[in-house]
């Protein structure tokens, strides 16, 4: 009998402040529990999956060593054809975890692929409670969550993204769909700044940063007030820090 493939959410980052536990507050007990039960991981970086295992030791003593885990990569460099062999664990009655980087599994997350795979081969798929940074902006922006959606990142040709920006607005305002998208974080500025220009003024931007952790900060206003808010050199604190942008257009 094949095992289980438990998807595992991570934390969405790292708090400095001391005497704190980062996995109290989004990663709740029984997933702990579970995860550290298992021996065998799927993970985009051994090295990150590791330090995640280390805090989940902390509260939840692993079942064996560290060191002696297994945690097989999976990135957006891996070839499809290597799929199989990351299942094969499983298929061999082992139960395993598929661990996000930052956030929940197959969701702006290369297992997507890895997850479809096991439901060909008939391995039973269970995902785990975690936090997710796109759902979590949605809830907070206080934009449309009854119709939205994820496009990923957004060219990075200046003149391409104009006209990506333009696109989704006009879909955002058809179809009154909030449109959600991420950038890497050293380009936010640019981001924004690009949003804040060619958004009709009254399109409602939300800029969430830093979610869940305590420089946490989301602020919604439309693009107007943002393009004010940049030309006065008072626009949010978000340089290199993981953000989730949406957009709604009225």
């Amino acid at each position: 009998m094949a095992g289980i493939l438990y998807l595992i959410p991570n934390t969405l980052g790292q708090s400095d402040a001391d005497n704190v536990d980062p996995l109290a507050s989004v990663i709740p007990m029984e997933v702990q529990a579970i995860t550290a039960k298992l021996g065998y991981f799927v993970a985009e970086n051994a090295k990150t999956a590791r330090a995640f295992l280390k805090l989940i030791n902390a509260s939840h003593p692993l079942t064996q060593a560290l060191q002696t885990i297994n945690i097989a990569e999976l990135n957006v460099n891996t070839p499809i054809t290597s799929l199989p062999a990351l299942l094969a664990p499983l298929l061999a009655g082992e139960d395993g975890g598929l661990v996000s980087e930052a956030g929940v599994p197959a969701v702006a997350d290369p297992g997507a692929n890895l997850v479809r795979l096991a439901h060909e081969n008939g391995i039973r798929v269970r995902p785990l409670v975690g936090p997710s940074s796109l759902l979590l902006a949605v809830m907070s922006s206080g934009l449309n969550g009854q119709s939205f959606a994820f496009n990923g990142y957004l060219p990075i040709d200046a003149e391409q993204r104009i006209k990506r920006i333009k696109a989704l607005e006009l879909r955002s305002r058809q179809e009154k769909q909030t449109q959600l998208f991420i950038e890497t974080p050293y380009r936010n500025g640019a981001m924004l700044e690009a949003l804040s220009a060619h958004c009709q003024p009254n399109t409602l931007i939300c800029v969430s940063t830093d979610l869940t952790l305590p420089t946490e900060t989301i602020k919604t206003q439309t693009a107007a007030r943002w393009k004010a808010a940049l030309n006065s050199n008072k626009g949010p604190d978000f340089h290199k820090k993981p953000t989730v942008f949406l957009i709604l257009a009225e």
